[in-house]
């Protein structure tokens, strides 16, 4: 989630949301984002200032992606098809890290950042400085820091209805996660890859007096990646919104039951 993502993620015409008949979170569905919380409609996923994105942004070519077949623009079936492959044993500062120095390694790596470059821990200072130094490229994350820590400021934490340590008042489980449904190989060499997740993204708060409930997301973040230090990291990134399905016709579930699925239902090493 980026400042800037300014947009109306109302319900589509024609779909049906059902709420269960007693709902915690104050029995009201917003229409629409506020435009405070569209600062973040898609899980924490770094929250960059606007220099920040710009930073990201550079260097990025429009080379279209080489993972098609002559058929026009169907992907390959490989770029979704799982391999089977062992995913990586190895962590550092808790992150999954050692990936192959091979296409399929920096799709397991891209996976991997995004979940957690989306999570809670970004709205910590302390987290977010391990994650950025441990997923970027040392020249990105020294450029990134300091813009990312402007992003994160204590306005912007309260808006999300965090203190100024991003902690979540007490009784109350802020969420904010990352689920790759699938990724696919832009273009790769020996020394560099850009790779795009498609994903959804969960954010918000989940409490009895939670004004501002867990939503659902679905966006696809691309990661320019460069072969460093014995594993790929991030050089530069970049997300855009879509391609979302559309909503079924779920029951929306109460604060209890998402806190009680956040705190039981753990996260994946992703591998292709």
């Amino acid at each position: 989630m980026t400042p800037g993502d300014d947009h109306d993620y109302g319900e589509p015409a024609g779909t049906r949301v059902r709420l269960p008949e007693a709902d915690p979170y104050g029995g009201a569905r917003r229409p629409a984002r506020s435009s405070s919380r569209s600062l973040v409609t898609v899980v924490g996923v770094v929250v960059l200032l606007i220099a920040a994105i710009a930073f990201a942004n550079r260097g990025h070519d429009d080379t279209p992606s080489s993972d098609t077949t002559a058929n026009g623009n169907k992907p390959k079936t490989t770029s979704t098809a799982a391999s089977g492959t062992k995913p990586v044993e190895s962590k550092t500062a808790g992150i999954p890290s050692g990936f192959a120095h091979t296409e399929q390694g920096a799709q397991s790596a891209a996976a991997n950042y995004a979940v957690a470059l989306g999570s809670t821990g970004m709205f910590q200072k302390d987290t977010r400085h391990t994650l950025v130094d441990t997923l970027y490229t040392k020249d990105s994350a020294a450029k990134l820091q300091s813009a990312m820590d402007q992003a994160y400021s204590a306005d912007f934490l309260a808006k999300m209805g965090l203190d100024a340590d991003g902690n979540a008042p007490k009784g109350n489980t802020f969420v904010s996660r990352v689920v790759p449904v699938g990724t696919t190989v832009q273009n790769h060499s020996d020394t560099t890859a850009r790779v795009a997740v498609w994903y959804l993204g969960l954010i918000g708060m989940s409490g009895t007096d939670s004004t501002d409930p867990v939503t659902s997301s679905w966006k696809t973040w691309t990661f320019d990646l460069s072969w460093a230090d014995d594993d790929w990291k991030i050089s530069t990134d970049s997300q855009k919104n879509g391609p979302a399905p559309v909503p079924g016709d779920d029951t929306a579930a109460t604060s209890d039951e998402i806190s009680k699925a956040i705190e039981e239902y753990g996260g994946f090493t992703y591998a292709r």
